[in-house]
C-alpha cells in the first residue's frame, strides 16, 4: 500500500528533526567530552616503617648521679643513679655565668666594663679562705674586666670572683640569688636551687635532668662556651690562668665546669663533641658524687665511649622509595617516591616518626615534586622531597568518548 503525503511528510521530519538532533548532540558531546577536565588522581599513602629502636647499654658510677645528652637531642638521653637533687657545688658558677649575662650581655670577644674593686671584694676574698674556699687574689683598687672575671670564675673556679660579679651586676649576692632564681624559672629548671653564686653553699642542689639542660644552655652561649673551653689564659694583675678542669682536650672534651666540696663530692657538667656516622655529635652530661676527680674523669671517659655506640647511623629513605600510590581509570599509574638516599645520627631508643605529606595530582610529568616526609628524631627533622615516579598523561580522544562517565 503506497505511503500518504502525510506518512511521507512525517517520515521525512523524523529524518530531518534526528539528523539535526544528532548533528547538535555530536557538536555539544565531542567537545564536552574531549576537553572535559580530568579528575584529580588521588594518592593513597602507604605504610611506612620508621626505622627500628633498640635500647642502649650504658653503665654508669656507682656513686652519686650521672647522665648523658646531646645538643638537638631532647632531654637525658640515659642516667644512673639519684634522682633527687643533689649538691652541685662549683657547677652552681655556670648558673652564675649565665644569669650575669643575661642582665648584663658580652659579645663574643668583648673585654666588656670594667669592674673596679673595693674593701668589699676583699672581704669576700677572706671569706672564703676561711671557709678553705678556692680564691684568686684581690685587692681595692684593682680594675678588671669582665670578661676576665668571668674566665677567672669559671676557669680558675675562684669563689671570690663570683661573689664579685654577682655583686657587680645585682648590688649583692642576695640580689643574685633573687635573680638566679627568678632565671631557672624561665628555663624551666625547676628541680635547681640556688643560695649562693659560689657552690660552697651545700643547699645549691640540682638532678640530672637539670643539669643536663643547663650543660645545652651554657655552650649555646658563645662567652661562656668560649672560656669553659680555654685550658690557660693570661690574666693581667693575676698572671697565668689555667683550667681546673682535667679533660679538657681529651676525647673531645670541651667543658664545661668542675665541682668540689665535702657534701657534693667531686663533679664535672661536661660537652664534647664526637664524629658520629659523619655527623658531630655536640654531647652534654654530668657525674656528681664521685670520690674523687680522677675517679670521676675516667667514668666520663666511659660514658662518652658509650656514648658513641649508643648513636647509631640508620638510612631513611633510599632513592625510589615510594611513599603513596597514584592510579587512575585510564591506566596511568604512579607513585610518590624519595627523591634522594638520605640518613641520619639517632639516638638507639629515641623513637622516629615519619609524616608524610602528597598533594593529588591531574596530568604531571615523571620527577614533578608531590609532596614530602617529614622524619623526626629528638628535636631534629629530615624533610625528604617525594616526587612522581612517572608520567600521568591525557588519556587521549578515544578513551574521553568512550568513558563519558568517568569524566562527569
Amino acid at each position: 500500500m503506497p505511503l500518504t503525503r502525510r506518512q511521507i511528510y512525517r517520515r521525512r521530519r523524523i529524518v530531518v528533526f534526528g539528523g539535526a538532533a544528532l548533528v547538535l548532540g555530536t557538536a555539544f558531546y565531542l567537545p564536552i567530552t574531549l576537553l572535559a577536565p580530568l579528575h584529580d588522581a588521588v594518592p593513597v599513602e602507604l605504610t611506612i616503617q620508621p626505622p627500628a629502636v633498640e635500647q642502649p647499654v650504658v653503665d654508669f658510677p656507682p656513686y652519686g648521679a650521672a647522665g648523658l645528652g646531646a645538643v638537638g637531642y631532647a632531654g637525658v638521653l640515659a642516667q644512673g643513679g639519684s634522682t633527687d637533687p643533689l649538691p652541685i657545688a662549683s657547677i652552681s658558677k655556670i648558673v652564675t655565668a649565665l644569669v650575669v649575662l643575661d642582665a648584663k650581655p658580652l659579645a663574643p670577644g668583648d673585654q666588656g666594663p670594667d669592674l673596679t674593686f673595693s674593701s668589699i671584694d676583699e672581704d669576700f676574698y677572706a671569706e672564703q679562705i676561711a671557709q678553705d674556699g678556692v680564691v684568686a687574689p684581690v685587692s681595692a683598687g684593682q680594675v678588671m674586666s669582665q670578661r676576665n672575671v668571668l674566665s677567672l670564675m669559671l676557669m680558675a673556679s675562684a669563689n671570690n670572683y663570683a661573689q664579685s660579679l654577682a655583686a657587680w651586676a645585682f648590688g649583692s649576692e642576695a640580689g643574685y640569688v633573687d635573680a638566679a632564681r627568678d632565671w631557672l624559672a624561665r628555663q624551666g629548671l625547676t628541680s635547681t636551687t640556688i643560695a649562693d653564686a659560689t657552690g660552697i653553699n651545700p643547699a645549691n642542689a640540682s638532678t640530672v635532668t637539670d643539669l643536663v639542660a643547663l650543660a645545652k644552655l651554657a655552650i649555646a652561649d658563645p662567652v661562656v662556651s668560649e672560656i669553659v673551653g680555654t685550658a690557660n689564659l693570661e690574666i693581667p694583675d693575676i698572671g697565668l690562668v689555667e683550667n681546673r678542669n682535667g679533660l679538657l682536650g681529651v676525647d673531645g672534651v670541651d667543658g664545661i665546669k668542675t665541682g668540689t666540696l665535702d657534701e657534693a663530692g667531686s663533679c664535672l657538667l661536661f660537652s664534647a663533641d664526637h664524629v658520629i656516622g659523619g655527623e658531630t655529635i655536640t654531647l652534654v652530661g654530668v657525674v656528681l658524687g664521685g670520690p674523687d676527680h680522677a675517679t670521676i674523669d675516667e667514668a666520663v671517659r666511659g660514658l662518652l665511649a658509650q656514648a658513641d655506640s649508643g648513636f647509631r647511623e640508620v638510612t631513611l629513605t633510599t632513592a625510589g622509595d615510594a611513599f603513596a600510590e597514584y592510579d587512575t581509570p585510564w591506566g596511568d599509574d604512579a607513585t610518590a617516591v624519595a627523591a634522594q638516599t638520605t640518613s641520619a645520627v639517632v639516638w638507639a631508643n629515641a623513637p622516629v616518626t615519619v609524616q608524610v605529606t602528597v598533594d593529588p595530582v591531574r596530568l604531571a610529568s615523571a620527577g614533578t615534586d608531590v609532596g614530602e616526609a617529614v622524619f623526626a628524631y629528638g628535636d631534629r627533622q629530615v624533610v625528604v622531597e617525594l616526587d612522581l615516579s612517572a608520567t600521568i598523561d591525557d588519556p587521549g580522544p578515544w578513551w574521553r568518548l568512550t568513558n563519558p562517565t568517568q569524566l562527569f
